[in-house]
């Protein structure tokens, strides 16, 4: 899975345009990058960027996912957690000559990996996230759309935890999923912060320029369905429970 600055990180390792790299080696618009490569001995096919008796062609560049790898990272309660679920390392199989690499604690692993920026980003988007929900349930609570007698919008907005990133696509269209993945800023390779600040403004003038064009209840509900979408698209992208959030979003907006 990627977010957005992890696919302009990607695109610059690979000298060339965000939108080439995101068309040719990404599934979901923009979130997930293609396994279409060789398979190996159990069938798997392996990821888009890898060279068979090299490894990753972009090592510099890979995603969070990729460098935490068997771990899960979750945050509860603004506590970051590191996680590993099951009993048995998934890299044996396979890639049995593992063990013979230095046992390491989780600390060691995270710096040879270089996780901190990606990690910056991932919560980075974490805040955007609820910044473009807050704008679904500021369309719904403020504007007298939810004591109007709509029930339509918190329906979808539940269906939608359960949606394919495809599905949720669909609602949001194909402008703001350029905006969102393919944002109009320059590439910050050391900096995520910055970037995603300017992101987040960028998508914020988006959402006000479209809200003062508004002229009745039934498109108020259409962007709160578009934008609570937008949410759980970018929640997929950085891991987030996606369903449990629309629900919680719903209840919010009664």
């Amino acid at each position: 899975m990627l977010n957005p600055w992890e696919l302009h990180r990607l695109a610059f390792e690979k000298q060339m345009a965000a939108r080439d790299f995101r068309d040719l080696y990404c599934d979901w618009s923009g979130i997930l990058l293609k396994f279409n490569g060789e398979k190996d001995e159990r069938g798997k096919s392996s990821c888009s960027q890898y060279i068979e008796n090299f490894g990753c062609s972009l090592h510099e560049g890979r995603p969070l996912a990729c460098r935490l790898f068997p771990i899960g990272r979750q945050i509860q309660n603004e506590t970051i957690q590191y996680i590993f679920q099951g009993e048995t390392f998934p890299c044996l199989n396979g890639c049995p000559e593992v063990i013979e690499l230095p046992q390491l604690s989780v600390e060691a692993y995270l710096k040879g990996q270089q996780t901190t920026l990606f990690e910056q980003a991932q919560d980075e988007y974490l805040e955007v996230m609820q910044n473009i929900a807050d704008i679904a349930l500021m369309l719904l609570l403020d504007t007298g759309w939810a004591t109007s007698g709509d029930t339509h919008t918190r329906v979808q907005w539940r269906t939608m935890g359960s949606e394919s990133p495809n599905q949720l696509a669909q609602r949001i269209g194909e402008k703001w999923l350029d905006l969102l993945t393919l944002p109009d800023i320059v590439f910050k390779l050391d900096d995520p912060k910055e970037f995603i600040l300017e992101h987040q403004n960028l998508l914020n003038e988006n959402a006000q320029n479209q809200i003062d064009c508004l002229i009745n209840f039934t498109e108020i509900g259409d962007l709160a369905i578009q934008m609570m979408a937008l949410a759980l698209f970018l929640g997929k992208a950085i891991g987030a429970d996606v369903k449990s959030l629309a629900e919680m979003w719903s209840e919010m907006g009664e």
